[in-house]
């Protein structure tokens, strides 16, 4: 992980208030330097918030549209626009709840990176698939929506996490054997199409990354730190994860 600067990113969904922003962002942003890269993602209406105070952000989901009569959807160009640096794309809870497909995934990948957003890309199996012993399958097509359409090189410009969706919010967490075995299988996968974009794409664990097993998650040789849920609205606790991205630097 020494080649590729750690990324700590907390997904807040749709929780927070302005007072924890300001209590978050102090807690943090001492860990935001040349070694590691802090990034929180607020509810779009926090957004603002969070950059007031010199803290990295980014919206948990844009729009696949330029334009028009989508009430209530994210502009990319907005985003940018107001200081955003990231978005995240093809979240599980937007895969399942608001049933997005692999390829408007994509689409929202290219949009994007089309007004200067970093992507990053969620991916991720559920506790099913994963006793079907599909997990691999799942992931590899999640990913290659993208490569698809946009080709490997759009992978240059943005980040993977795998977030089984198994562990997301419930507690469990994939062991860090069993994460790095993912990592590794979609660095692998990568490097078939290119080496070196492979090598220097950064790849994020999620699922329910707290401050007790960080450390050992961000330890594995493909973990290049974290997406964290419900831990990042805990000022102590993000603090403590933001600390370990920083110790294994």
């Amino acid at each position: 992980m020494a080649q590729r600067k750690p990324i700590v990113a907390g997904n807040w969904k749709m929780n927070g208030s302005v007072e924890l922003v300001s209590q978050v962002c102090d807690e943090v942003k001492k860990y935001s330097n040349s070694n590691v890269d802090v990034i929180i993602f607020p509810p779009a209406l926090l957004l603002s918030e969070v950059l007031s105070e010199n803290v990295e952000a980014g919206t948990q989901t844009i729009s696949e549209f330029d334009s028009g009569a989508f009430t209530g959807e994210i502009h990319a160009q907005l985003a940018k626009q107001l200081g955003a640096k990231y978005t995240l794309v093809g979240h599980s809870e937007r895969r399942s709840i608001f049933k997005e497909s692999d390829q408007q995934v994509a689409d929202k990948f290219a949009k994007a990176q089309e007004f200067g957003l970093i992507p990053i890309l969620c991916v991720g199996e559920t506790e099913s698939e994963r006793e079907a012993g599909k997990t691999e399958q799942v992931v590899a097509k999640q990913i290659k929506a993208v490569i698809s359409k946009l080709g490997i090189a759009a992978l240059n410009d943005s980040v993977i996490a795998y977030e089984p969706v198994w562990a997301i919010g419930t507690g469990k967490t994939a062991s860090p054997e069993q994460a790095q075995a993912v990592h590794k299988f979609i660095r692998d996968m990568l490097i078939a199409y290119d080496e070196q974009v492979a090598n220097a794409l950064r790849i994020l664990y999620g699922g329910s990354v707290n401050e007790k097993n960080s450390e050992l998650l961000f330890a594995q040789a493909d973990i290049d730190g974290g997406l964290i849920g419900g831990a990042s609205l805990k000022k102590d606790a993000f603090a403590s994860i933001c600390k370990s991205a920083v110790g294994n630097v």
